[in-house]
């Protein structure tokens, strides 16, 4: 429709898809109303089998521009020379995957957050987010080896990382709280490192349960067992 902003996104889910096509929406039109935007669900996506046959879920999303207050972009903060080096390095990687996108750098004491914002960030995220682990461990690797010293940096794509996070608690309350009326130590899937680390800190403090890492990459998975 005449006067629409309209984008198309994917995702391993439509949920995911959805999230992906609204931070899309937003960085386009600052001020966004939310209750405006309209989905249309183009294919709901396939898991496949044993890893075939993967498809990702597609939407279109749609707003009118008038729902959307519009206001000038934040001035530009001056990047430090390891922030350039990273923003090119990623710009590199994903032109590399063949996935366009546009890289935000955060910068801070804790470390370096890197955001990929595009329309199609499933070439990026991969399979259960195998292929953005991959990316966020080469850039840690490098990033130590250039500073002599480890420097924390996260790579996200489209909200990934919070998404997968909230979903790797939810799992790992679920199972830390049959161990606890079973009595009976539990085994997760499967999991990378960085999925692995979001288990045993979210389950690190509570009373009853301890988690452990057992097998070999890349089969290495949680267990939780009673204390």
């Amino acid at each position: 429709m005449t006067g629409d902003v309209v984008v198309e996104a994917t995702g391993e889910t439509v949920g995911e898809a959805k999230w992906a096509a609204l931070r899309e929406l937003e960085r386009r039109q600052p001020g966004l109303d939310k209750t405006a935007v309209r989905f249309e669900v183009l294919t709901e996506g396939e898991r496949g089998l044993l890893g075939v046959g993967y498809a990702p879920a597609r939407v279109v999303a749609m707003v009118a521009e008038a729902a959307a207050d519009r206001e000038p972009p934040p001035a530009a903060v001056a990047e430090s020379d390891l922030a350039a080096d990273v923003r090119s390095l990623l710009e590199e990687i994903t032109r590399a995957l063949d996935v366009e996108c546009r890289v935000e750098v955060h910068e801070d004491e804790a470390g370096i957050r890197v955001d990929c914002l595009g329309t199609d960030m499933g070439s990026l995220i991969g399979r259960y987010g195998q292929t953005i682990d991959a990316v966020q461990y080469l850039v840690n690797a490098i990033v130590a080896k250039r500073e002599g010293e480890r420097i924390e940096v996260t790579v996200d794509a489209a909200g990934y990382r919070e998404r997968r996070r909230a979903t790797l608690e939810q799992l790992a309350t679920r199972s830390a709280e049959r161990v606890l009326a079973s009595g009976l130590p539990l085994e997760l899937d499967p999991m990378s490192a960085v999925e692995r680390k979001v288990v045993h800190v979210h389950l690190q403090d509570l009373a009853g349960v301890e988690t452990s890492s057992e097998g070999a990459e890349p089969n290495r998975y949680v267990v939780i067992s009673p204390t």
